[in-house]
């Protein structure tokens, strides 16, 4: 698309607009003009740094999967690939009959739809069935009683019947009030934004409660699933967050993590393994949450991208990191991209238009080099801001794997179809927990610079909607389609970027939120490892009654209220303590301190969890009946 054709689509919107675009001649007279406007320049720029480079012809690379492959990939990442490939269950790390049995019934039925439509594809290509879903689903689920929990669940029940998890609908008063849909969801968030307040910058992944207005955002604390809650959506009525939130104005105030008793848990909390089985029940929730809001995700193969061998661009995240560990044990991003946030945040957070204005190509394709040649041994003091920013978007760009991934991509595209903004956090929230940890790691890195560029528009005149505006042709992938466009694909088009902008826009203001995991998955990872644990093991009768009796005679102490905490880096191995309704994680941690030793942290460690860091304030004695059988570790 030409830049001429750009700046038209800039002074004629597309017919759906409900109010035409002005010509803007001050930074602030017309928001809406300044981020369009905004978003093409980027676009621009992104055009004529790759003038000259040879393109790729992806157009076969990006057609549709057919059935039996979407099917396939999605049985594979709910961890149900024994469904598909045939594998016995004793063979498998994770049993798919454990995972099966911590679903929900509305979870169970997105499962059964998925096999079913999967063994019917094949039956039509006269090819058999590995397995029948009535083979997996042996147990009939028509006796399984709706429950009318509360949405903040007491946690007064015995362990075994705490983790079942039945069905639970949320019914409320909810008057059947159908919450008014705009006609166009992109338009709505094109009209004038207030400029939000400067917003606290927070460690990657760590949830501290901002000192702005905020939400609360108590659904982390319920029991039952999101896509429970939304089951009125399916009778045309409205869920209780809908009426809770939809509305309201104040859409840049973030929604605050509101703790449960055994305290807020985010990803960097959970040990590999209890993440593995995170992300097969986040992935089938996902679905059926989007199922219940009418919500049709689609999938593309991914398109084929030349790899390199070395240097720092266009080169996999795993990769950059493996070789920075070598030198830097620990490194959660990449070293080079966490040396162009550190510039950017000494120098350019004050630098009018940081982001926005484009540095020179010639320098940029200079600097790039020199990158690729000695990594992050550069002497950034000749770096001007401008060029560091260019260089930071350029590296998300040119991973072969996009920083929100190939197979999640087209599904953030897919949330921007839901009309309540609450609902969006939460698809959001799920698609954050099944990011690979780099990916995760990295656009938690930069959604904390973003949120420090905010902070500073005073200075900087980047605006919420102007940083979402300019990172979104960069996260989202924006490609040219061709130099003769219609109207429909140039609205198309405009729809997009807003669309791409405001899903950048909710990321950047619920960053803290995204890292956390609801009570209902953790409940669920727990009775899956419960269920595991079970199903692996190859004790013969007799040790399973020998342990049966070492076990209850553990419980009779630990009903007691008295745990032993083992410190092995400590002078203090261990030490009993009496636990009380008062007794918090810190005030462990506490007694194992010294003028110089490491911040400690608390672990439960065994029992329905791999391991889990304690939040510092949690309650010990709730975790203490969730999960009676776990060891307490000391560590940092």
């Amino acid at each position: 698309m030409s830049s001429q054709t750009k700046r038209r689509m800039l002074s004629s919107p597309p017919a759906t607009s409900s109010s035409p675009v002005q010509p803007s001649h001050t930074v602030t007279s017309d928001p809406r003009h300044v981020t369009m406007e905004t978003y093409w320049t980027e676009v621009q720029s992104i055009e004529e740094e790759k003038e000259g480079e040879e393109e790729e012809d992806e157009e076969d690379e990006r057609k549709s999967m057919d059935e039996v492959e979407l099917e396939e990939a999605w049985l594979t990442e709910a961890g149900l690939f024994s469904l598909v490939m045939g594998s016995a269950e004793d063979t498998d790390p994770l049993p798919a009959g454990a995972l099966l049995s911590t679903l929900t019934r509305q979870q169970v039925a997105t499962v059964k739809r998925r096999l079913d439509n999967y063994n019917e594809t094949l039956r039509k290509r006269n090819r058999q069935p590995i397995r029948d879903v009535r083979d997996v689903f042996a147990q009939p689920d028509d006796n399984t009683a709706d429950t009318n929990p509360s949405p903040q669940h007491t946690h007064n029940e015995s362990p075994p019947t705490r983790y079942h998890m039945t069905t639970k609908t949320i019914r409320r008063n909810t008057h059947r009030v159908q919450p008014t849909r705009p006609a166009l969801f992109f338009e709505d968030q094109l009209h004038e934004h207030p400029s939000p307040p400067p917003l606290t910058p927070s460690p990657i992944h760590t949830v501290s409660p901002p000192v702005t207005r905020s939400r609360r955002a108590d659904w982390l604390q319920r029991d039952s699933p999101y896509s429970e809650g939304v089951v009125e959506h399916k009778q045309g009525g409205a869920c209780w967050d809908c009426l809770c939130f939809h509305g309201d104005d104040n859409s840049d105030e973030p929604f605050a993590p509101v703790s449960p008793s055994q305290g807020l848990t985010c990803v960097d909390d959970l040990s590999s393994c209890d993440l593995i089985q995170l992300s097969f029940i986040s992935h089938i929730e996902l679905s059926t949450f989007l199922l219940a809001l009418g919500i049709q995700t689609k999938r593309t193969r991914p398109p084929r991208r030349r790899t390199r061998d070395g240097g720092v661009f266009g080169i996999p995240l795993d990769s950059l990191l493996e070789n920075d560990r070598k030198k830097f044990p620990g490194a959660k991003v990449p070293v080079v991209f966490q040396k162009l946030l550190t510039v950017l945040e000494q120098t350019g957070l004050q630098t009018e238009g940081i982001l926005r204005v484009p540095g020179s190509a010639a320098r940029l394709k200079h600097l790039r080099r020199e990158l690729d040649r000695c990594g992050w041994g550069l002497d950034w003091s000749t770096v001007r801001p401008v060029e560091a920013a260019g260089l930071l978007k350029l590296f998300i760009r040119e991973l072969p794997i996009p920083l929100l991934t190939h197979t999640h991509l087209s599904t953030y595209r897919c949330v921007l179809g839901i009309s309540a903004v609450v609902h969006q956090v939460q698809a959001l929230q799920l698609l954050s927990l099944l990011l690979p940890e780099a990916h995760r790691d990295v656009l938690g890195a930069l959604l904390v610079f973003l949120r420090k560029v905010v902070s500073h528009q005073d200075q900087n005149r980047m605006s919420l909607w102007n940083v979402s505006m300019v990172m979104a042709p960069n996260l989202f992938a924006w490609r040219q389609r061709g130099n003769k466009r219609s109207v429909a694909k140039q609205r198309e088009e405009m729809e997009e970027a807003v669309g791409g902008a405001h899903l950048i826009r909710l990321m950047i203001i619920h960053q803290d939120l995204l890292w956390t995991v609801p009570n209902f998955l953790l409940s669920q990872v727990r009775q899956m490892n419960q269920a595991s644990n079970q199903k692996q093991s190859g004790l013969s009768r007799t040790r399973r009654l020998l342990r049966r009796k070492r076990d209850q005679n553990q419980v009779t102490e630990l009903c007691e209220g008295v745990i032993r905490v083992h410190a092995p880096l400590h002078t203090k191995v261990s030490m009993a303590i009496q636990l009380d309704d008062q007794m918090k994680a810190r005030d462990v941690t506490a007694r194992f301190e010294s003028e110089n030793s490491p911040i400690q942290h608390l672990y439960e460690v065994g029992g329905n969890i791999c391991e889990r860091r304690l939040h510092p304030d949690c309650v010990l004695l709730d975790v203490y009946r969730i999960n009676p059988h776990c060891d307490w570790l000391i560590k940092p």
